[in-house]
This record gives C-alpha cells, sequence and structure tokens, in this order.
C-alpha cells in the first residue's frame, strides 16, 4: 500500500447523514481496488450540535481538522436554526480558515439522465468561484433597522491578490481542459468593484496567450447557460455569482442532487473540503431516498486533489455506467435508494 490519507467526515444535517456514509463506502472500496489506504474520524457538527451546544463545531474544531489530509461533508442546516447562521458559523468559518480561495464546482452530461434543457449536446465545464471574498464577506451592519430610516449595509471586497490567484487558478486549469476561459461580471452597473475584478483577470490573462479569454456579463452567462451550456470550458465568477451558477448548473444536469465540489486551498498548506452543491433537503431526510451521486462526485474530486487520479477518474465512469444502467433516484425519474447507488457504483467500479 503506496499511501494512506487521513479524512474527516462530517454528515452534517439531513440527508447528509445518509448520504455521506455511502459516498465514503465508494471511496473505502476504490482506495482497496487501487492499493492506497484511508483512515477517518467522523465529526457530528452542524446544525443539530448548535442546537445541543449553541454552537457549530466546538471551539477547538478547526485546530482539529488541520490534521487531515481532507474534510469529506455533507450539507448544514435545519429549519429549527436561523438560516443566517450555517454559512457564517461552520462554512465560511472553515473556508477562509483554511484559505480555501477555490470553489470549485464541475458541470456536466450524465448518461441516462433527462435535462431540462432542448439541447442534446455535450456539456462539460467547470464553475471556478472565488471563495473568501468578494459579496460574501459579511462586512457591514443594520442601523436602526426597526425605524422609517433604518438600513442594511453588505460591502463587497476585491482585493489584487484574492482576484489574481483564483485567476491563475482557472488559466492553469483551462491549459489542462480545452484552453477557453469565460470570466463573468457586471461591470457595467458595479463599476467600482467588477471594473477592478475585470481590469487584474485581464492582465492575468496576459499571461497565459494560449488560452482564449472572454468575459460575460452575469445576466448573458444564465441565459447562455441554459441556450448554449456546450460553449463553456472553465468559468470564472465572483462568490455571489458562483453560488447562483453553481445550483443552475446543477438544473441543467437534470438535479441538484448530481453536483459535486470541492473547496480548495491550491497549496495544499490547510486541508480542503469537499462537498455536494445542494443543502440538507431535512424534508426527506431519513427515508433513504436522497440523491448522493453529488456527494460521490465530491469525493473523485476530493481524490483528485490528493493526487489519486486514476482512482478519481475510476470513480467517474463508474458514476456514469450506473446512471447510464438506469440506477436513478426519485429526483431523477427513477425509484433507486441511497444505498442502491452507491452499491452500483462499487459494482461497476
Amino acid at each position: 500500500m503506496s499511501k494512506n490519507y487521513n479524512i474527516a467526515v462530517v454528515p452534517g444535517d439531513g440527508i447528509g447523514n445518509e448520504i455521506v456514509p455511502e459516498g465514503y463506502r465508494v471511496l473505502e472500496a476504490v482506495a482497496k481496488k487501487h492499493n492506497f489506504g484511508l483512515t477517518s474520524k467522523t465529526f457530528d457538527w452542524g446544525a443539530g450540535y448548535y442546537l445541543k451546544n449553541g454552537k457549530f463545531l466546538p471551539d477547538e474544531g478547526l485546530e482539529t481538522l488541520k490534521n487531515f489530509d481532507a474534510v469529506y461533508f455533507g450539507s448544514v442546516g435545519l429549519p429549527a436554526v436561523d438560516d443566517t447562521l450555517p454559512a457564517k458559523d461552520y462554512t465560511f468559518k472553515v473556508r477562509t480558515t483554511f484559505n480555501q480561495y477555490v470553489n470549485y464546482r464541475p458541470v456536466r452530461t450524465y448518461p441516462g439522465v433527462q435535462r431540462p434543457l432542448r439541447t442534446e449536446k455535450h456539456i462539460d465545464f467547470i464553475i471556478i468561484r472565488e471563495n473568501v471574498e468578494g459579496e460574501f464577506v459579511q462586512m457591514g451592519g443594520q442601523y436602526l433597522p426597526d425605524e422609517a430610516n433604518g438600513m442594511g449595509i453588505d460591502t463587497s471586497v476585491f482585493t489584487r491578490k484574492g482576484i489574481e490567484r483564483v485567476a491563475h487558478f482557472a488559466f492553469k486549469l483551462a491549459r489542462k481542459r480545452r484552453n477557453k476561459v469565460t470570466h463573468i461580471t457586471k461591470s457595467n452597473t458595479l463599476i467600482n468593484s467588477l471594473s477592478y475584478w475585470d481590469r487584474i483577470i485581464g492582465e492575468v490573462a496576459e499571461q497565459y496567450p494560449d488560452v482564449v479569454h472572454d468575459q460575460m456579463y452575469i445576466d448573458n452567462c444564465t441565459a447562455s447557460f441554459v441556450l448554449k451550456p456546450e460553449v463553456f470550458d472553465v468559468v470564472l465568477t465572483t462568490n455571489l455569482f458562483g453560488d447562483i451558477l453553481s445550483d443552475l448548473g446543477g438544473a441543467i444536469m437534470g438535479s441538484l442532487g448530481l453536483g459535486g465540489s470541492g473547496n480548495i486551498n491550491p497549496e495544499k498548506e490547510f486541508p480542503s473540503m469537499f462537498e455536494p452543491i445542494h443543502g440538507s433537503a431535512p424534508d426527506i431526510a431519513g427515508q433513504n431516498i436522497a440523491n448522493p451521486y453529488g456527494q460521490i462526485w465530491s469525493a473523485a474530486i476530493m481524490l483528485e486533489h490528493l493526487g489519486e487520479v486514476e482512482a478519481a477518474n475510476n470513480i467517474m465512469e463508474a458514476i456514469d455506467k450506473s446512471t447510464s444502467e438506469g440506477v436513478l433516484t426519485i429526483d431523477l425519474g427513477g425509484n433507486a435508494k441511497t444505498s442502491d447507488v452507491a452499491d452500483a457504483v462499487i459494482k461497476n467500479l
């Protein structure tokens, strides 16, 4: 056995407690096949932990996670917990503390899965979302919120360093794919922050003359995702736009349950965190009907990041074979259970 990876497993809330264990079963199976080891520890952090302890993770939680090679995460949030808290007190805290400045969210065609689009053309692009700056820094406040002249303010932050590093990641990624980067903006109206975003990306683009670079306004981009998604390769976008576009990407694939992602620290100075793009879906939790494909795809993205590229590709091939065989959950028009999907993927490895 060549290598061993130490994985922090955080199922989170709702369906996370079903899809994460099934995804980890796939990880164990592919590790055995490709001759590397996995050790793990599971943590019960999230909104459920908050209801018992008044916090989403213990005070030493982030220090604990630093000792792992990666974090395999499900989802966070419950109806009984204020919806403004999970991102602020768990997700954003992990992303910023571990400098996970790249949010990696691929969009692709799944064989055998019906899509809502008119086109049958193959879709294969990756949304690279700046993950620790932009519109989600939560700088701001509310002034006299209950008064007639009350107000709420949020300030976006775009730094040269932050823009340059995520842009370099996107252009280097494009060189491994089809040599095209489309960066998303709205600088015709956000004339200070996003014109600066455009300018810095343009400067980085000059260092990659072999990569085709264009820019697109966010409104045009959302329409193009629906009308001609096949034209995209690497989509470079801001924190807010990326959050919205990746859900649209899940929809054009056929379900949000199909989308995997990674919150990545490219330098590997800190562990990266891998999760599906959907939420905790407490309304269907405990029924063994949640779609785990996005969670399993997140496992493949994690293995690729760790350097186990053959194992990651093996998972994706097994996923494609499983969907083409009709192993589809209820959101995809089938009747497969959560555990059925994991069984099929393991069989098809």
